[in-house]
């Protein structure tokens, strides 16, 4: 991997579950479980029906919320508070992940389609507080999510990145096409390589590949 494809980079981008600490946590599992627990009580369906609505609510929509709003009528704000209300005990914190990502020359910002104060908590557990500029969260794009354009151009004109100086890391591949489309750098972290012509690097071990850009 090429360090010079990363020179030009001011700015990098992190999103957080599964990206930021390693999706065997299971850390969302929990999420998933009250997000179910929600769509179960909105649209008056049992538990089996309520699971298929939920994965096809954040497939067509990017997140179970979007979907709900768009379907449902529901307290947003209710929602939001109540499906991060998990045990964060599961993550474990990661210094050589913390040295890494302090390493990197420029601005650090976290982009997640939860909320800034869930984010937070993620990153006091995992070690990696006051390491990022900036935290934004669905909150600030409107509760319009990642992968929808809108909401990454309504993130990067808050923050004022440049994108065609700027990289995005990213465990969701959905998420990784307007970025690329936008001129960033796109790295998709998970365990297994999705080809697709916007991924323009992958990686299992984030730490490490943090540390060979610097």
């Amino acid at each position: 991997m090429p360090k010079n494809r990363f020179s030009h980079v001011e700015t990098w981008v992190f999103d957080l579950d599964n990206t930021l600490y390693p999706p065997q946590t299971a850390l969302f599992d929990q999420i998933n479980i009250r997000m179910t627990n929600w769509v179960m009580q909105v649209a008056g369906v049992d538990r089996a029906r309520a699971e298929i609505l939920r994965h096809s609510y954040w497939r067509e929509h990017g997140t179970t919320l979007a979907g709900l709003m768009a379907h449902h009528a529901i307290d947003t704000d209710a929602y939001l508070e109540d499906v991060h209300q998990i045990d964060f005990s599961v993550i474990a914190p990661d210094p050589g992940l913390a040295q890494a990502i302090a390493a990197l020359p420029g601005r650090r910002i976290v982009y997640t389609n939860g909320t800034r104060p869930y984010a937070e908590r993620v990153l006091a557990h995992r070690g990696l507080t006051g390491l990022f500029d900036a935290i934004y969260g669905v909150e600030h794009a409107g509760l319009v999510p990642k992968p929808q354009r809108a909401a990454f151009e309504t993130v990067f004109g808050l923050d004022g990145l440049a994108p065609a100086r700027a990289a995005m890391f990213e465990d969701d591949p959905r998420n990784l096409r307007v970025p690329h489309e936008m001129g960033m750098r796109t790295v998709h972290v998970a365990p297994e390589a999705e080809p697709a012509a916007f991924i323009e690097h992958h990686t299992g071990d984030l730490t490490r590949f943090l540390e060979h850009l610097v």
